[in-house]
Parts: C-alpha cells; sequence; structure tokens
C-alpha cells in the first residue's frame, strides 16, 4: 500500500517536472526565435536542477539543434556565406575543443564557468554594457572561435557570438540568420562528443529530451508572433534580467556530482 503511494506520488512529480520542462521550453524556444540565441541559457540550469550539469549540457544540445535547424530555416535566405564560412569553421573548431573539454571538466567547474558566464551576459544585457562592445574584425574571429569552445563546454555560446558578430555591420535579419547558422554548425561539431561520452545516460532522459523538444519547436515556430511586439528595449531587459537570474541559481545551488 505505502508502496503503490510513493510510486503514485513520484509519477506525479515526474509529470509536473515535465510540464513545467515543456513550458519552459517554449519560452526559451521563443525567444531564440527573435534574439538568435537563448534556448540553452534558458534550459541548461532548468535542467542541471534535476541532473549533473554534464548531463544537462548533453541533453539541451538536442532540442537546441532541432529548434535552430527549423529557425535556419525560415531565415536562410538572409545568411550572409562569406561571414559564416570563416566565422562558422572557427565555431566549430571551438565547439569540438570545448567538447572535449567537457568531458574532463568536473561538474562544480562546469558550474562556476556556466554561472559567471550567465550572470555577466545578464548584467551586461540590463545596463547595455552589450550595446556599447563592438569587437574588430580580427577579435571578431577570434570570439567566434571562442564562442564555440564555451558552446562545446558549457552548452552557452550565444552571447560571445552575437558580440562578436557585431563587429560586422549586419542587418537585424542577416545578423540573426547568420547566428542562428553558426550555432547549427557548433551543434553538429559538439554533438556526436556528447553522445559517445554521455550516451548511457542520455538514453535514460529521452522522455525529457522529447518533452523539451517539443516544446522548443512550438516556441521557436510561434516565437516571431509572440515576441514580435515587445518593444525591444523591454524585450532585451527582460530577457537579460531571467539570464542574469538563472546565473545566480545556478551558482548558489547544490549542484549533483
Amino acid at each position: 500500500m505505502g508502496d503503490a503511494f510513493a510510486r503514485r506520488q513520484q509519477l506525479k512529480a515526474q509529470l509536473i517536472a515535465q510540464l513545467i520542462g515543456f513550458f519552459i521550453a517554449i519560452f526559451a524556444g521563443a525567444v531564440a526565435a527573435v534574439s538568435g540565441f537563448g534556448i540553452g541559457s534558458i534550459l541548461t540550469p532548468y535542467l542541471a536542477t534535476q541532473v549533473d550539469m554534464k548531463v544537462a549540457v548533453a541533453a539541451v544540445s538536442i532540442p537546441h539543434f532541432i529548434a535552430t535547424a527549423i529557425r535556419f530555416w525560415t531565415l536562410r535566405q538572409h545568411l550572409r556565406r562569406s561571414i559564416f564560412i570563416h566565422f562558422g569553421v572557427l565555431s566549430a573548431i571551438g565547439g569540438v575543443f570545448g567538447a572535449s573539454l567537457h568531458n574532463s571538466a568536473t561538474n562544480p567547474v562546469l558550474k562556476m564557468i556556466f554561472a559567471s558566464l550567465l550572470i555577466f551576459a545578464g548584467i551586461s544585457g540590463v545596463t547595455g554594457l552589450n550595446k556599447k562592445v563592438h569587437l574588430g574584425k580580427t577579435s571578431g574571429w577570434f570570439a567566434g572561435a571562442l564562442s564555440g569552445v564555451f558552446g562545446g563546454m558549457v552548452g552557452n555560446q550565444g552571447g560571445i557570438r552575437s558580440a562578436a558578430l557585431l563587429a560586422f555591420n549586419l542587418e537585424k535579419e542577416q545578423f540573426i540568420a547568420t547566428a542562428t547558422a553558426v550555432g547549427l554548425v557548433v551543434d553538429l561539431s559538439r554533438m556526436p562528443v556528447y553522445l559517445i561520452a554521455e550516451k548511457s545516460v542520455l538514453a535514460e532522459q529521452i522522455p525529457v529530451i522529447l518533452v523539451l523538444t517539443c516544446g522548443c519547436v512550438i516556441g521557436t515556430i510561434a516565437g516571431g508572433k509572440i515576441f514580435a511586439k515587445v518593444p525591444a528595449d523591454m524585450f532585451r531587459i527582460m530577457v537579460s534580467s531571467m539570464i542574469l537570474l538563472l546565473g545566480v541559481v545556478v551558482l548558489l545551488s547544490p549542484g549533483r556530482d
């Protein structure tokens, strides 16, 4: 009797967690549809409260890849190919290197790096500092490689990638399309490393991955319609505040070893 009740309670808790994850994934997909990044920044710290950071980074890479591919397909005509080729290659190389570091790093190290990136990105967005930082083209190429490293290691590359792409004076549509294409390349470079290193653990997370993927796809498709009407400054502050909050939560959370 007691065991049956405990199992029902456990199942209920799992269903509630799945439902929460689904709506968070919808929001993450919608944010990324407008800004060009955000799925990894939002979903990874959420999932890291349930599994260790390495598994969270690897698991989130799957819905991230699928939603990014859908987003790129809708924007493909705006891609700046010349920038994408050089920037994307460097980011892909960085992604493989970062993914290899992901395998050897300890969970506390990953958590600290990830939390620090989120907090920095959040503060920069809230204060408007990110609008004042414009890299030169040489620095932009270097930042492209660096964004790939962080993307492979902790699944969070969007802020650095966006700062780097600002150096190339792209139009809004070109900026988002090129950033999305680079993110797709980094996903393709890092995912095989994750699948090899974490395949047995990822198999246990298939139900969670499917729920998050469905949420991200829905959010990606609906995101433009929902968020296009939000004033740019308000949207930037809203997203940056959430990223900052998530960074603090990850930093203060006990973590899983």
